[in-house]
This record gives C-alpha cells, sequence and structure tokens, in this order.
C-alpha cells in the first residue's frame, strides 16, 4: 500500500519519511511489505491509511491535478485525514492524533469481545429495532441499505442468526478485531479526550462535514468535541456525502488505498461525479 506513491511522488515520498521519524517505527516498511496481519492492526492500519491518504492529495497537488478544494470529508479514521487537509491541525500534529487513537482503541479491542455485522438492503429503522432488541449499536450508516452493526461478539452472532432466520438474506459477520463505534470503544474515547485537550485546533480552510452529526463542522471546539464522540458513536456517513452535494460538491474523489467510498458514493446516487486513485500510477487518469 503507498508503494507506487512513493516511488513517483517526491512529495509523497516526504510524508511517508517524516511519518517514520514521528512514530519511531517503520509504517513505510509495513505499507509497502506487510506483514498483512501487522498491516491490518488497528494500530498500524490508521497511521497507515492517513499518511497514505495525505500522500495521494500531496502527489496531486505537486502534479498540479488537484483543483479549488471546497469540501473534505472521511469515514471514521478518514474525518482526521480531511481535517488535516484543512489545515485544522498539520501533517505532524494529524499524524500523532491518529496513532494515539489507533493505539488506544487497540488497547479497547484487546479488553473486550467485540464483533461487527454488515445488514444489506433493510431500511434504517429496521436495523434500528434490531439493534435495541439485540442490544448492540447501529455503527455506520454507509449508504442506502447498507449499515453496520457492532457490539458484544455474542451479541452480534445472535443477531446474525435471528436476522437469517427472520428472512433476512443479507447479514455478514464481519472479520474485525473488535467492536467500532460501540460502548465498547468507551475506554478508548476517554483517554482520547485527554489527549486532545493539549492540543490546538483551527478553523478549517473549507467545509468538513462529521461523521456524528453528517453536518459541517468549524469551530475548533465543536471538532475536538466531534472526533471524541465518534469513537463510540455512529458514522453517518451517507448523511455526510448528501450534505455536501447539497453543499454544491459536483465531484467526489476518493483519496485513499481503494475504491470503496466511490462505490457507496455510486450506491448512494448514481449521477454524482466520482473518482479514485488508489496509486500514484493512476493519477493518469485525471
Amino acid at each position: 500500500m503507498g508503494k507506487s506513491l512513493y516511488a513517483g511522488s517526491p512529495a509523497a515520498r516526504a510524508h511517508y519519511d517524516e511519518a517514520n521519524q514521528i512514530l519511531g517505527w517503520d509504517l513505510r516498511q509495513i505499507s509497502f511489505e506487510g506483514p498483512e496481519a501487522e498491516l491490518t492492526q488497528t494500530r498500524v492500519c490508521q497511521p497507515a491509511l492517513f499518511v497514505h491518504g495525505l500522500a495521494v492529495v500531496a502527489a496531486l497537488r505537486e502534479q498540479g491535478r488537484l483543483p479549488e478544494v471546497r469540501f473534505a470529508l472521511g469515514l471514521s479514521l478518514g474525518e482526521v485525514t480531511a481535517l488535516t487537509a484543512a489545515g485544522v491541525f498539520d501533517f505532524a500534529t494529524g499524524l500523532r492524533v491518529v496513532a494515539e487513537r489507533g493505539r488506544l482503541m487497540q488497547l479497547a479491542c484487546e479488553k473486550s469481545t467485540g464483533g461487527m455485522a454488515a445488514i444489506i438492503g433493510e431500511e434504517r429503522a429496521k436495523v434500528q429495532e434490531l439493534c435495541r432488541e439485540f442490544d448492540v449499536e447501529a455503527a455506520n450508516f454507509n449508504a442506502p441499505g447498507q449499515i453496520i452493526v457492532s457490539g458484544e461478539k455474542s451479541k452480534i452472532d445472535t443477531l446474525v442468526a435471528a436476522a437469517k432466520e427472520r428472512g433476512l438474506r443479507r447479514v455478514m459477520p464481519l472479520n474485525v478485531a473488535g467492536a467500532y463505534h460501540s460502548r465498547l470503544m468507551e475506554p478508548a474515547r476517554a483517554a482520547f479526550a485527554d489527549f486532545l485537550d493539549g492540543l490546538s485546533f483551527r478553523r478549517p480552510q473549507f467545509a468538513v462535514f462529521s461523521n456524528t452529526t453528517g453536518r459541517r463542522v468549524a469551530e475548533p471546539d465543536e471538532i475536538r468535541a466531534a472526533l471524541v464522540r465518534q469513537v463510540i458513536s455512529s458514522v453517518l456517513w451517507e448523511d455526510c456525502m448528501r450534505a455536501c452535494a447539497s453543499a454544491g460538491a459536483t465531484e467526489f474523489w476518493e483519496c485513499g488505498p481503494g475504491a470503496v467510498l466511490a462505490g457507496l458514493a455510486r450506491r448512494t446516487e448514481k449521477t454524482w461525479v466520482v473518482k479514485s486513485f488508489a496509486e500514484f500510477a493512476d493519477l493518469s487518469a485525471l
């Protein structure tokens, strides 16, 4: 992940090199070579995604291919990437934020037995009813008919079995390390709040949308509170996308290692113009 970016863009290379110095461990090596089991650990994956996303932005800007940006949004960890791109804090500070967030969430995963499941093709109200019945939480509202639920693994397993018995055909347990965006992350939320209290936030240079509300967030204290709350709250991704489009976005560019978010955008509204740039070589598609 990111290897061609590093090879093809001096600006992207600078981000990876700075990240290694800040973190004190070899993010570059793990991102490029693995092993996958280490890369997918929460404490590693979050910094890796953050650096990759901003490296794509840096490469686009370096080549003069990045038009004026009016809006930014990111799913879960990606919200910190969006805020960094908008100048709320610099790259080094943003990386420290995601590294601590990942570390704390990893600890919370290790201290609990959590699970998640995807529910496809159902309305929000029906999924929320299932969550109340089985004492779990809706973690992600990703797109119409794509909702992720999160909670204690035994309860998630019970929900999956019951849902299938009731005729919900597309309910799938996910291979995850823990119950993200649920109350099982409360220890991480509390410690993350203490960590963020010591950091300075600036107003974003362009509009950023919060996962916790699906609306624009601008004041520094409001941004800090939203980042803390997001650790245990539902990610209202569909709401963020729709709010951004309503605010005037004409194109959505996914700056990441894959095309998952582009797929969610197309699922939400087929008329939206969406592009993904998973690696530096793909920038030629612009």
